[in-house]
């Protein structure tokens, strides 16, 4: 089984060129499955009904979300319409939607998709360790679903790398995003779990993490607060991470970085 797993889509760069090219991504590299993150796709904060109709339209099968949330107001009552957007599974109970879906492959393969937020520099929300220990209860890699995909929305890299360590064996991938860089540290760990501690965004890079530049460095430089944030709109790179997952175990077999257009470097190897 192949899944691509996109990292924050930032503004209107980010997601056209995700729609744009996401039949030829799937085309290329086989995919099984398609999954973004998509909290920031609304002019950069939060998620509107029609742009997830958008994406579902191109392609995606399951939207995740983080601390932007409910910046969108429209979508508090849209998510428990269409499950396939997952917002993080460690809010309080009573909050709309939910926290994990399991969606299907063509050829009936389930795959469990489970979104969760950090705590370190991040909103005081319940403790995602247990929260996704406790699902993985009912929901057993190589048993009853054929992979387990997490999306850990976080600040600090060590909480993502300890949850990955901490779920190493237990799913196919444990994927960070939130802070719209890709980093170097795509592996996979001893047990078989698939790690990036961030997938990096789709979104324009000539800027401050999708922002437009002036106002984020006069931020910094005046320590005043009202210069209001506005998605940069150049090209954007497309970012995310490719798991090949053994259909056996339900463990990785092989992950390389997704990475293309825009301002960074080319990453996308032809699969055999």
């Amino acid at each position: 089984m192949r899944i691509a797993f996109l990292g924050d889509i930032v503004g209107r760069s980010g997601r056209e060129a995700v729609i744009k090219e996401l039949p030829m991504l799937r085309s290329k590299l086989s995919l099984d499955q398609v999954i973004v993150n998509a909290e920031n796709a609304s002019h950069g904060f939060g998620l509107s009904p029609i742009i997830a109709q958008d994406l579902f339209r191109a392609g995606v099968d399951v939207i995740t979300l983080g601390n932007h949330s409910w910046d969108r107001k429209d979508l508090i009552a849209y998510i428990a319409q269409d499950p396939r957007i997952v917002r993080p599974i460690n809010y309080p109970i009573g909050t709309p939607g939910q926290g994990y879906y399991i969606s299907f492959t063509k050829d009936e393969k389930k795959i469990l998709v489970i979104n969760a937020m950090g705590r370190l520099y991040m909103d005081p929300l319940d403790d995602p360790f247990k929260m996704i220990e406790t699902l993985l209860i009912s929901y057993r890699l190589g048993e009853t679903v054929d992979a387990i995909l997490i999306d850990i929305h976080a600040e600090a890299s060590s909480e993502k790398m300890s949850l990955g360590y901490y779920l190493d064996g237990k799913v196919s991938a444990v994927i960070g995003t939130h802070t719209h860089v890709p980093t170097a540290d795509y592996r996979i760990l001893p047990l078989g779990t698939a790690y990036q501690t961030d997938a990096g965004m789709c979104g324009d890079y000539n800027s401050v993490i999708g922002m437009q530049k002036e106002a984020a460095i006069n931020r910094f430089v005046t320590k005043m607060p009202g210069y209001r944030f506005q998605p940069a709109e150049g090209s954007a790179t497309i970012c995310g991470l490719f798991i090949e997952i053994d259909d056996a175990t339900g463990l990785a077999k092989r992950t390389f970085p997704i990475r293309f257009q825009g301002e960074l470097d080319t990453f996308l190897p032809d699969i055999k």
